[in-house]
């Protein structure tokens, strides 16, 4: 058996995605449906506009091959900025009746665990025919908005077109030249235009998240680690920090995905809203603030706690994520509901936005592959494709699925974490509480950032509050990593 860090953690995912009712592989009738995908799609051209010729580019991480969204900007009269965003059209060829749907169906989400990704759709289909691949005409719905000088969206629309990516463009490359720590990379001096074209759209979602900050928005920064492997063997767990063109892509998906929920209200049809409700621990995040010489008022409100937020990081900037980690876990998870167009969505808290659904990653997300076939339906005049029953179904379904692929991706960190702190048996951290519930206290250690639980010393700990732990027992295949309060 090969016993190398980076199989034990694939048996380990694969155990956990069976455990979760998630399917690590695809069938055999699955496969032989994929057989008869031989070609991208093409578009008649009576239904559809041909923008192939505009300065199209893909921003994502380096390795990343599943690219679901273009973007381009153009300067309009009155400092306005026409934003488009292409969204692969996935649906052209995963119907809603074929056994690769139904695979997307039961995971509802690629699963990116640390040893291996399971995807929602094979690769043939998310990583070449369905991906907005390199210099490769695709179908895609467009979402065309036009954003006024103060980041506002004036009026948006959608509709279907052949587009080709002209760059394939990688987040931290992107960041370091628009910061101006790195140099220009030379897949935008290659292509005439296309660094002003960068250029405006970075000013463009600057202006943008400006607003939606303005409006209430949380603006948090978490610790989301990457491992490196030496071969086949994990070194160390690398926090990945959030830059200026991963913002960028989040401001111009947060639109898009605004303006796909309004052009289904406007056209009558039903949606697939994803929502956060006002959080249930207010009263932790109030006390919490307290703590830390803010006051917030006794009524959730996300333009205060925006404020705070705001007053934490510059305030005391080093201790930013640690707080950030602390109120995201009291706000609680999102979920997915039907709306019809005659009723009142509850909103995104965290965003601060009313109309909000998961419209922009069809490749990767199945609420969006269903977003699409809804969008896809309205734009050509054809009747709602699901009813309302069965929209309500895929809510409730996707809800509990997406928390089961976090748990999958979840586990195997936690494996590989306690695969990295074996030897360190009998050390004390500096820690944060960073969980406290019934089922249990979890704590937070900062030097390496990871997660653990308190097993002894737990009793009056609360969210957000500093203690000194001792590490007394990992378990790998379990995940297990646990300590002990030092009083």
């Amino acid at each position: 058996m090969d016993n190398t860090h980076r199989n034990i953690l694939q048996d380990i995912a694969r155990k956990a995605m069976i455990a979760r009712g998630l399917e690590p592989d695809f069938s055999a009738a699955e496969l032989n449906e994929l057989t008869k995908i031989t070609l991208p799609a093409i578009y008649r051209s009576e239904i559809s506009k041909d923008l192939r010729n505009l300065l199209w580019c893909s921003i994502d991480n380096a390795c990343s091959l599943d690219l679901d969204q273009l973007s381009y900007a153009e300067p309009l009269p009155g400092k306005k900025t026409r934003l488009l965003v292409a969204v692969a059209d996935v649906d052209a060829l995963v119907t809603a009746e074929s056994g690769i749907n139904n695979h997307a169906c039961i995971n509802t989400a690629s699963v990116y665990t640390i040893a291996q990704v399971f995807p929602m759709l094979p690769d043939k289909l998310s990583a070449s025919l369905t991906s907005l691949s390199l210099d490769s005409d695709r179908c895609s719905v467009i979402v065309d908005m036009v954003v006024c000088d103060d980041g506002a969206i004036e009026e948006s629309s959608v509709y279907l077109a052949t587009v080709c990516n002209h760059a394939k463009l990688e987040y931290n490359s992107i960041a370091a030249w628009i910061e101006g720590t790195g140099s220009i990379p030379s897949e935008i001096t290659s292509i005439n235009g296309l660094a002003e074209n960068l250029k405006l759209q970075d000013q463009v979602a600057q202006k943008m998240k400006v607003l939606r900050h303005n409006n209430g928005a949380l603006d948090f920064e978490t610790d989301k680690a990457s491992p490196v492997f030496d071969g086949d063997y994990l070194s160390e767990m690398k926090v990945d920090n959030k830059n200026r063109a991963n913002a960028m892509i989040e401001e111009f998906m947060i639109a898009a995905n605004g303006a796909t929920a309004r052009y289904l209200t406007g056209k009558k049809f039903p949606s697939l809203r994803r929502v956060v409700r006002t959080p249930k621990r207010w009263d932790r995040i109030v006390e919490l603030a307290s703590e830390n010489g803010f006051s917030l008022p006794e009524t959730a409100d996300s333009k205060s706690l925006s404020q705070y937020i705001r007053f934490i990081k510059q305030k005391e900037p080093l201790r930013f994520t640690e707080m950030s980690i602390n109120v995201l876990k009291l706000l609680g998870s999102g979920e997915y509901v039907a709306e019809t167009p005659d009723s009142v969505s509850p909103g995104h808290f965290g965003l601060a936005v009313k109309d909000y659904e998961h419209s922009t990653a069809p490749n990767r997300r199945y609420p969006d592959l269903i977003t699409q076939r809804l969008l896809k339906s309205a734009i050509t005049g054809r009747p709602v494709p699901y009813t309302p029953q069965q929209l309500e179904e895929i809510a409730h379904h996707c809800t509990l699925k997406a928390s089961d692929v976090r748990k999958v991706e979840r586990q195997v960190e936690k494996s590989a974490n306690a695969m990295l702190m074996e030897s360190r048996i009998g050390e004390v951290f500096d820690a944060v509480v960073s969980g406290a519930s019934p089922k249990g206290t979890w704590i937070r250690i900062l030097h390496p950032h990871m997660e653990g639980k308190l097993i002894r010393g737990f009793i009056g700990l609360e969210v957000g509050h500093k203690i000194k732990a001792r590490l007394t027992y990992t378990n790998v295949a379990d995940g297990f990593i646990d300590f002990e309060k030092i009083n």
